[in-house]
């Protein structure tokens, strides 16, 4: 398995879809994708019903991802919002996402309680103190594998050029890639990949605040990282609701049965014959033979 900093050192962009669940990253996996980024905004949506403003806690966050990283053996970058407390609290939370087996954490500079990056209602906390997190981070992670995305919201909260200014400034102090979250048009995002000398993520938020661009045009802008954190719960929340509508109408799911995966693909998902032949492996007779 490659890790993150092997992807990013590679020519071209890298294009990382959101998962929120063990059964969406194996999907993701299966469809050719070589890393993940756990959502907070999908954790928080599928654990609790609830947006991302602020409800989901450092337990939520580690035991999704030790849930998804077990699922799959491309590397996980995990949502850690603002590190649910201070500095100590991130050089917690760093241990054990290493111990869950994340590959790296997305952490922002934004004052609790958070919100989406889309949203509005967000305030920011002063650079000194998001620093101490970051040094907090790069003293707790084992290894060097581990990646530290710093994510800055001030583009909503202050002005592109105070973004653009923190960004600079949190590689500076050691970030691994620089997120400026939800800049509000293609010039502001080019703005931001000329001035910042670092790995960059642009997100990819269907009905968000910046700009659907495709990912060949943001890599000649500068940016590495295309995240697409909320496709795949869109996706299927529409999936969902057309197929309920549908049984809530008529009593049955034979009209949208092509829209469905059949039994034996999800079987095929889930991994279903290499546990048949492990519980062929087990069986007493074959045992037998090992006597």
């Amino acid at each position: 398995m490659l890790n993150i900093r092997k992807l990013i050192s590679r020519p071209g962009p890298l294009v990382i879809p959101g998962v929120y669940d063990a059964i969406g990253a194996k999907i993701a996996q299966k469809a050719g994708f070589e890393a993940m980024f756990q959502t907070g905004y999908g954790t928080s949506a599928t654990l609790f019903g609830m947006p991302d403003y602020g409800f989901i806690g450092a337990t939520e966050t580690v035991d999704n991802a030790r849930r998804i990283c077990r699922a799959v053996s491309v590397p996980v970058i995990v949502d850690s919002d603002t590190g649910y407390g201070n500095a100590l609290s991130v050089w917690k939370l760093v241990s054990e996402l290493e111990s869950a087996g994340a590959a790296g954490m997305f952490l922002e500079d934004q004052r609790w309680p958070k919100r989406c990056g889309h949203m509005a209602g967000k305030e920011v906390v002063e650079k000194e103190e998001y620093a101490e997190k970051i040094q907090a981070a790069l003293d707790a992670r084992r290894s060097k594998d581990f990646v530290i995305v710093a994510r800055t919201d001030a583009r909503a909260t202050r002005s592109l050029d105070e973004a653009i200014e923190r960004g600079r400034y949190y590689r500076k102090i050691g970030a691994d890639i620089v997120f400026v979250e939800a800049p509000k048009t293609i010039d502001e995002m080019r703005q931001i990949g000329k001035a910042i000398n670092a790995p960059l993520v642009a997100n990819m938020i269907e009905g968000g605040a910046t700009p659907l661009i495709p990912s060949k045009e943001l890599y000649r802008m500068g940016f590495k990282i295309v995240l697409y954190p909320l496709s795949v719960l869109y996706a299927n929340t529409f999936a969902t609701m057309r197929v309920l509508k549908e049984l809530r109408k008529s009593g049955t799911t034979s009209k949208v049965g092509k829209n469905l995966v059949s039994f034996d693909q999800f079987n095929d998902i889930v991994e279903l014959p290499k546990f048949r032949n492990l519980e062929l492996r087990y069986k007493s007779e074959k045992i037998k033979k090992y006597k």
